[in-house]
């Protein structure tokens, strides 16, 4: 793609991101192009090809529900472009001597959609549900180290900790833990979004689309656009033609080859590499994945560079677990980096399954366009080591929800990388982690990484840790890692001021504008 504007994946930054303890007088998240040419004004139309499943941020995993929710709400703490923790609707926070009290100070004068005031309140609200299990909030274990939340007076809070925690800053800024009202429901915020986010909902057609509009008393600066609309049509290369006659103007692609046939003269196309991961995910505690020798066997089978070719053009990098820049695993630390079938069928016969193994696999169509062609090749590889992927495609509203409720043997799956490991991991591979039971693995060395891995503030010495949570869940393959890949996002020639980002949220809607 000749035009692209393509950074590498070493040249991400993690600076500040887990280790941001102590922030006062900070600003919020801005972009190099406040300064652009763009005009107030205008409505965007932005093609996806699926429908947010939730409307609800403490529960959302979609990744089209995600960045539809990132718009409506604020969190506490916030990644700017680089992904350096930043403040949001706290606007600074300071960490005790000890590690164990953080008080945030809150920004004054932040209303929700319907008006009503933000406050102390509604953080303890928020930061007590989320924690609280009975909410079933996909971030849960992102407070693990957190005993007490005290709404010390109107704009103070003050969070008690079990142990000092590295990670608490960046965990904060997911949406999954938005900060709602205190008078609110998850029923009623279905139905009626009610944010501190730069917009507010609109409207809404089911299927069809989802449309906000800009939040006049937003706390920051005010959005340029009136309206954005999230326009569902059901493939990228009907976006493209729609970007092609004009009545799309930005559209986030993931298969390259669509990409390429999106640029054009009224379109250009920037290349992000992102943090998220394509993974064959394997539920360690079904039928013959519970021995781990079948779960080796399956990991020596794979090519991983043969399914980023097929899948992706070779638009990417094979990876390991972790993606964090600062953190990042190396790919050829796993017992087979090359494609090893000798060594396939050793573990298989380690496992008295000489005559192979058949393992359930659950593919989404529509949430991301190269999830077909990645099954289609792990299905042809392991085909020749004598295991029987039988795939079972389904939508993404119906993936979500399998996955969400572990209900598969094996998940081909694009999962959301974040710059700290811990936000990643923890609660995935802990034996307290609130999706364990997606991941279908952990153990008591992996609770005990995950632990050091919080309480250790020294930035070399939490690489250290956080090597050995990668070492462990590759010798013991919970899942098998396969490539990182780029994000292409197209925009008409008249839209300005948007900001691609490695984490692949829509952040900076708020920035952009119509030329």
């Amino acid at each position: 793609m000749s035009t692209a504007r393509r950074a590498s994946f070493g040249a991400l930054t993690a600076t500040g991101v887990a280790l941001a303890l102590v922030v006062t007088g900070c600003s919020a998240p801005a972009s190099d192009s406040d300064s652009s040419e763009g005009t107030a004004g205008g409505d965007l139309v932005i093609g996806v090809t699926s429908d947010p499943d939730t409307l609800f941020p403490w529960k959302a995993t979609q990744f089209q529900a995600v960045n539809v929710l990132q718009n409506l709400y604020g969190t506490l703490t916030e990644f700017d472009e680089e992904l350096n923790v930043v403040p949001g609707l706290a606007e600074s926070w300071e960490v005790s001597e000890d590690g164990l009290t953080v008080t945030f100070t809150l920004r004054e004068g932040v209303t929700f959609a319907d008006g009503s005031t933000f406050g102390s309140e509604d953080v303890k609200y928020s930061l007590d549900a989320i924690a609280a299990e009975e909410t079933a909030a996909v971030a849960s274990s992102s407070l693990a180290s957190v005993t007490a939340v005290e709404a010390t007076d109107e704009n103070t809070v003050t969070l008690t900790l079990s142990a000092p925690d590295a990670a608490l800053p960046a965990n904060l800024a997911v949406i999954n833990m938005a900060m709602l009202s205190s008078d609110d429901t998850e029923e009623a915020l279905n139905a009626t979004p009610n944010g501190t986010g730069a917009f507010i909902l609109e409207d809404r057609t089911a299927s069809q689309s989802i449309t906000l509009a800009k939040n006049e008393d937003y706390w920051g600066d005010t959005a340029l656009l009136d309206t954005v609309e999230f326009r569902v049509i059901p493939d990228e290369s009907s976006i493209v033609s729609a970007m092609q006659s004009g009545n799309v103007q930005l559209a986030v692609f993931n298969d390259p080859l669509v990409a390429q046939t999106a640029e054009g003269a009224n379109v250009e196309v920037a290349t992000t590499p992102q943090l998220s991961y394509h993974a064959l995910q394997l539920n360690a505690t079904r039928g013959d994945l519970t021995d781990v020798n079948v779960r080796l066997a399956m990991q020596c089978a794979i090519d991983r560079q043969e399914v980023l070719d097929t899948a992706a053009l070779g638009e990417g990098e094979v990876t390991g677990p972790i993606t964090s820049p600062a953190y990042k695993s190396d790919p050829d630390a796993r017992p087979c980096p090359e494609r090893d079938l000798d060594k396939a069928a050793e573990y298989l016969k380690k496992a008295g399954k000489e005559d192979g193994v058949t393992v359930n696999t659950i593919v989404s169509q529509g949430e991301y366009a190269t999830s077909v062609n990645e099954a289609q090749s792990l299905k042809a590889q392991l085909a020749e080591a004598n295991i029987t992927l039988e795939l079972e495609v389904l939508e993404s509203g119906a993936f979500v929800d399998r996955w969400i409720a572990a209900d598969f043997d094996a998940a081909v799956a694009l999962n959301g990388g974040r710059p700290d490991p811990d936000g990643m991991y923890g609660r995935y591979f802990t034996s307290t982690g609130n999706l364990n039971q997606v991941a279908g693995y952990s153990s008591p060395e992996l609770d005990a990484l995950f632990a050091e891995g919080r309480e250790t503030a020294d930035a070399e010495k939490r690489k250290e840790i956080y090597a050995q949570v990668s070492e462990n869940l590759e010798d013991n393959a919970a899942w098998i890692w396969l490539f990182t890949s780029y994000s292409y996002t197209a925009t008409a020639s008249n839209v300005d001021g948007f900001v691609p980002m490695a984490n692949g949220a829509l952040q900076y809607l708020r920035t952009t504008s119509l030329k």
